[in-house]
């Protein structure tokens, strides 16, 4: 692998922090997901494998959905020594491009939200799409965005109304990491706001 464990890593945190911050803002992996090298996806995406090499170690489990389940997660096994999990258990979800329609929302209803005690004990679930640069557009309000934020994603499931439910009872909830074909990634903690396709979501706080 090319890729520079120290350095190229600390390039894909920084970037997913700063989407995270500013739910909103595209970043760009291409450069990292280049490193990439084929014979180490196997199964997964460049882009999916990135942020499982910076999230991912010992102490982690993660569930994948994908029709090359066994394949991915014994990748993710080998590269980052995190170890293959139930949904409701998982710290993250990974639903790759060639999963079975309604994977996300299934994820999304049954992974762990948290306690109120300790919240960060929830799921993160990461998402290949088509786009996060075209598709259905959803307006973002919340943290981190001073009014509102226009984002687009193309993505055939219906997964809206299952992150309000979810994300309900602030500060329990889930984040999700969407990451497209051309390594662009787009970021919507749990404290976002999401108006699109009729749905608003909201909560007190």
């Amino acid at each position: 692998m090319k890729l520079d464990i120290v350095h190229d890593l600390q390039s894909v945190y920084r970037k997913m922090v700063d989407s995270t911050s500013r739910p909103g803002l595209i970043s760009d992996l291409r450069k990292e997901a280049a490193l990439v090298e084929e014979e180490d996806i196997k199964g997964s995406s460049a882009s999916v494998l990135l942020l499982a090499l910076t999230l991912f170690d010992q102490e982690v489990s993660f569930k994948v959905f994908s029709t090359q389940e066994d394949t991915a997660s014994k990748t993710i096994n080998q590269l980052t020594y995190a170890k293959p999990a139930e949904t409701k258990n998982a710290d993250y979800l990974l639903i790759l491009q060639d999963a079975e329609k309604g994977s996300l929302e299934e994820a999304i209803i049954n992974a762990k939200s948290g306690t109120l005690k300790n919240p960060h004990i929830s799921a993160t679930i990461i998402v290949e799409v088509d786009s996060v640069t075209s598709g259905e557009a959803l307006l973002l309000k919340g943290p981190g965005i001073q009014k509102h934020e226009s984002v687009y994603l193309d993505i055939k499931e219906n997964w809206v109304e299952s992150r309000q439910e979810k994300n309900k009872e602030y500060p329990l909830g889930i984040d999700l990491i969407f990451v497209d074909q051309n390594h662009q990634l787009l970021s919507l903690p749990r404290t976002t706001q999401i108006t699109g396709n009729r749905v608003m979501v909201e909560w007190d706080m």
